[in-house]
Formats: C-alpha cells, sequence, structure tokens
C-alpha cells in the first residue's frame, strides 16, 4: 500500500509502498477515506535527532477517520464496512486518568511506550491505518469523513481547552483566540456555540482575519506586538477572561498573557515552543495558565455531536495521496485556509 513517510531526521515527507498491516487480536484495520494534515507533524519533522522519542521511518498522520476493512479476533461492536473516526491519543486503557476516558493524559503511555498514531506509531496518511484497540473508534454515521476528521484533533483539542474555561465565560465576558487557522477556526465556532462571550480573533495576515469573521468572530485584530493593547481597548481596559492560544510561540504566549484580565484562564495550546511569563506583577491578578493536550474520548463522541447538530463545521482544502508532501509545504508556508486533508483512496 502507499504510505506518506518521514523518513530521516531532516527529511522532507515523501510518499512510499510499505506491507499492507493485519490486524492482529483486539485490532482493527481500516481503509483510510480522510487524514489531516497539522502543524504538530511539522513541529517532529523539525526535531533534531536527540529529541526523537521514536524510531523513523515513521507514516504521519494523527487524524484519520476510515470505513472498517478487517476485524481482528475478539472485536465486538463494529463491523465491515463501518464508517468509524480514529481517537488519537492512545493510553494503556488500565491506569486512573485511562479508566475515565482521559487517554490523552495516560500515565503509562511513556513508561510502556504506547504512541499516537501519526506520532509514533504508523498514521494515517496511508491507504490503510490499523487501529490498536476498538475503543479508540468511534462511528461516524451519517457525517462526511472528509470534514469530519479534523474533529478528531482540530476540533477535540479546542473543545478540551474550552470545556475547562466555561464557567468564565459567562454573559458580557471576552474571549480571545489567537492563530484562526485549523484549530482556531474551530475554537471560534465552539465558543459562539457553547458560550454568550465576545470572540475576538488574532492572527498574522487579512486572509486567515477574513476566515476567522466568517466562522462568527465578533472582532478580529493583526496580531502583533499592538494587539494585547488593542484586546483591552475592545474591552474596556479589563481584558478577556479567557484566551486560547493555538500557535503556543514565545511572541503569541506573551500576548496570551498580556490580555488576560483579572482572575482569567490563560490556555497555551500551541507547540510553537512559548511560554507565558506568570508572577506577581507579570500578569493580572489570580491569572490561571494551562498547558492542555488533546481531549478526552468522551469529548470526541460530545465534538462530533456538536458537528452533527450542525454547530461546527471545518474549512478544509483536500489533496489526493500523492499530493501530501505539497500539502505540507502549503501548510508550512501558511497557503492553507483552515484544514488540510488528504483523501488517500481518492
Amino acid at each position: 500500500m502507499k504510505a506518506v513517510q518521514y523518513r530521516g531526521v531532516g527529511a522532507h515527507p515523501e510518499v512510499v509502498t510499505v506491507p499492507r498491516p493485519e490486524p492482529g487480536p483486539g485490532q482493527v484495520l481500516l481503509k483510510v477515506t480522510a487524514a489531516g494534515v497539522c502543524h504538530s507533524d511539522i513541529a517532529v519533522m523539525s526535531m533534531p535527532a536527540e529529541a526523537l522519542a521514536f524510531p523513523l521511518p515513521l507514516t504521519l498522520g494523527h487524524e484519520g477517520a476510515g470505513t472498517v476493512a478487517a476485524l481482528g479476533d475478539g472485536v465486538t461492536g463494529f463491523a465491515v464496512g463501518d464508517s468509524v473516526a480514529v481517537y488519537g491519543p492512545w493510553g494503556c486503557g488500565t491506569c486512573l486518568m485511562c479508566a475515565q476516558g482521559k487517554e490523552n493524559y495516560c500515565t503509562r503511555a511513556a513508561e510502556l511506550g504506547i504512541r499516537p498514531p501519526g506520532l509514533g506509531a504508523p498514521g494515517a496518511i496511508a491507504e490503510y491505518l490499523l487501529v490498536d484497540d476498538a475503543r479508540h473508534l468511534v462511528p461516524l454515521g451519517d457525517l462526511d469523513p472528509v470534514t469530519a476528521v479534523p474533529l478528531t484533533d482540530a476540533g477535540l483539542t479546542p473543545y478540551h481547552a474550552i470545556k475547562t474555561s466555561l464557567p468564565k465565560l459567562t454573559p458580557g465576558s471576552t474571549a480571545v483566540v489567537i492563530g484562526t487557522g485549523g484549530l482556531g477556526h474551530v475554537a471560534i465556532q465552539l465558543l459562539r456555540a457553547l458560550t454568550s462571550a465576545r470572540v475576538i480573533a488574532l492572527d498574522v495576515t487579512e486572509e486567515k482575519l477574513a476566515l476567522a469573521r466568517e466562522v462568527g468572530a465578533h472582532d478580529a485584530v493583526l496580531s502583533d506586538e499592538a494587539a494585547a493593547a488593542k484586546v483591552r481597548e475592545l474591552t474596556g481596559g479589563l481584558g478577556a477572561q479567557a484566551v486560547f492560544d493555538f500557535v503556543g510561540a514565545p511572541p503569541t504566549a506573551a500576548t496570551a498573557a498580556a490580555c488576560a484580565a483579572v482572575e482569567a484562564d490563560v490556555a497555551i495550546v500551541g507547540i510553537g515552543g512559548g511560554a507565558a511569563s506568570v508572577g506577581f506583577g507579570t500578569t493580572a491578578y489570580d491569572v490561571a495558565v494551562r498547558s492542555p493536550y488533546w481531549g478526552s474520548r468522551a469529548e470526541l463522541v460530545e465534538v462530533l455531536d456538536l458537528a452533527r447538530a450542525g454547530a461546527i463545521d471545518v474549512h478544509v482544502e483536500t489533496y489526493a495521496l500523492d499530493e501530501a508532501p505539497k500539502a505540507y509545504e502549503d501548510l508550512h508556508a501558511g497557503r492553507v485556509n483552515g484544514r488540510a486533508v488528504i483523501l488517500p483512496n481518492g
């Protein structure tokens, strides 16, 4: 089968031919219908050799959807032909966090060498994907897998980040979204669907700010050194009750902290290498800074239900499997408006 792999440190992703996997006991083989392309992949491909926690080559793609092609011994609850989405942050299944469905916070994954597909285990940008356990599958039903597949990360991750801050996003409150690409443009829709907060979007180009307005942002501000002051101006000097940074670079993390009101939440979601400074006189009083990761299995079900209800709709740009290397080039260059999705089987 064809797959897109990162094969050597510093190399570009390439389309290769690899053996089609066969499911063992408890496993499920999917024929991939859609796979998302994410900045996290680019972050992995930018790491020096000593920072990589897994061997290469690696089949990319941690957002996956497909139809069940074969079931391993003992698998129940699914049939060949079922359309499913893949829950990506695999865990051990037995620790305290996994018992709550929070496999994104599995306490034993590192110890046991368990890695997500596309981030250590073979990923979804291939004609077939081997899923380690049926519990990591969620039925899609009548949802379009092409627009639903980004929800497994670009929907689940912002939903998890926002859900914790919902008590602060009351009428009259403000939420700031920094970075309005794959995750950020979904976050704006989630904030509009789940809260009555005013949503202010920050990004570096007018094209991305136009998408932010299109999906529901009340205000759109260029993300530069004056952005935090502009947010405070728009909020009467108070700042925002919740700030979500989907870039996570040093300048955006600093902006996120500077936008925060008294008792606000700041979530640094992006993995751009930044960190928010916290301390007396540095941030507003009682600001809480978090670094959330992905989301729980139950939250993925909730996100897909929101999509089914029409509350969120991902803007996607599609590529054939052979075009996947170009998709990564476009993403790195900022030419993808929304989420890039690979269609491995046409």
